[in-house]
C-alpha cells in the first residue's frame, strides 16, 4: 500500500494548507477559541474523508480547486465531531491522534465552543461561490452534509452509541455505524458526483461503496480497540469494552468481525466496478481501511 500512502499524503498536503487558510486566526478576545479550533483541526490525521471527496470528484473531471474546498469542509466537520466525542460527557478520552484532546489541551468549555464553531464553518465553505458557481449545487452540497451529520446521521449514531442495548446484535452495530461513520463517508463520496453533476446511478454506486467501507472502517476500529497497539493507534484502547458499548467484537467476536469487514470491502469494491480503472484510488482506499493498523 506504499502507493496509496503517498496518494493519501498528497491529499493531506493539499487540504491542510487550505484548512489553515479557512480557519480563523488572530490575537483578539476570541484568540483562545481560534487556537483551539486550529489545534483540533490541523493536528495529525489520515485525511481519509478528504481523499474520498477528491478521488470521487476526479471520476467526473471536477477541478481539484472545487473538490478541495468540499474536502476541507468535510474534514473540518469531522474534526468538530471528534472534539465533541472526546468530551467527558461523551467518550471521555484524554488522547486523540497521539496528543492531548482539545478539552485536555485547553478546557471543556473551550472545546465545546471550538466544535460549535467548526460546524458552521463547514457550511460557510460549501455555500461560498468559490466551491461551485452554480448556487443549486452549493445548496445541494449543504443539504447533503446537513442530512449526513444531523439527527438521522452522525449525531443520531452518537446517540445510539451512548445508549447501548444490554445484549447488542450485529444489526445494532450496523445501524449505529451506518449513521455514526458511514453517513459522512457517503457524503464525502457523493459530493464528487454532485460537483460533477453525475447521474443517479453513479451517485448511488458511490453511496453504496462508502456505506460498506464505512462499516468496515468501524469494525476495524473495534478490532484495533480490542487488540491494537496503543502507541500506533494514538489513543487509549480497551475503553469500548470497559464501557459496554455496542461493537462488532461484542456482537460477533474478533474472528467473525474480521471476516465481516473483509466481506464488506469485497462488496464495496463491487459497487465501484462500473468506474473501471478510474476508481483505483477508491479501491486502494477500501483495501487500506481493512488492512490498517492505526
Amino acid at each position: 500500500m506504499a502507493g496509496f500512502s503517498e496518494d493519501l499524503a498528497a491529499i493531506a498536503a493539499a487540504v491542510d494548507p487550505l484548512m489553515a487558510d479557512l480557519l480563523p486566526d488572530g490575537n483578539g478576545p476570541e484568540a483562545r477559541l481560534f487556537e483551539a479550533m486550529r489545534y483540533g483541526a490541523l493536528g495529525p490525521g489520515k485525511r481519509l474523508r478528504p481523499f474520498l471527496a477528491i478521488s470521487s470528484a476526479r471520476l467526473f473531471g471536477v477541478p481539484d480547486a472545487r473538490s478541495l474546498r468540499v474536502a476541507a469542509a468535510v474534514e473540518l466537520l469531522h474534526c468538530y465531531s471528534l472534539i465533541h466525542d472526546d468530551l467527558p460527557a461523551m467518550d471521555d478520552d484524554d488522547l486523540r491522534r497521539g496528543r492531548p484532546t482539545v478539552h485536555k489541551a485547553f478546557d471543556e468549555a473551550t472545546a465545546i465552543l471550538a466544535g460549535d464553531a467548526l460546524l458552521p464553518l463547514a457550511f460557510e465553505i460549501l455555500t461560498d461561490a468559490a466551491t461551485h458557481p452554480d448556487a443549486e449545487i452549493r445548496c445541494a452540497l449543504a443539504s447533503g452534509l446537513a442530512q449526513a451529520v444531523g439527527a438521522r446521521g452522525m449525531v443520531g449514531g452518537q446517540m445510539l452509541d451512548l445508549q447501548p442495548p444490554a445484549e447488542p446484535t450485529f444489526g445494532d452495530v450496523v445501524r449505529m455505524e451506518r449513521l455514526k461513520t458511514g453517513a459522512l463517508f457517503a457524503f464525502a463520496c457523493e459530493s464528487g458526483a454532485m460537483l460533477g453533476e453525475a447521474d443517479t446511478a453513479a451517485r448511488a454506486a458511490l453511496y453504496a461503496y462508502a456505506m460498506d467501507m464505512g462499516l468496515a472502517f468501524q469494525i476495524v476500529d473495534d478490532l484495533l480497540d480490542h487488540e491494537g497497539d496503543e502507541a500506533a493507534v494514538g489513543k487509549r484502547l480497551g475503553k469500548d469494552s470497559d464501557a459496554g458499548k455496542v461493537t462488532a467484537i461484542a456482537a460477533l467476536g474478533p474472528d467473525a468481525a474480521r471476516a465481516q469487514a473483509d466481506l464488506l470491502i469485497e462488496q464495496a469494491l463491487a459497487h465501484i466496478a462500473r468506474f473501471d480503472g478510474n476508481a483505483k484510488p477508491l479501491r486502494d482506499a477500501a483495501v487500506f481501511v481493512v488492512e490498517r493498523r492505526a
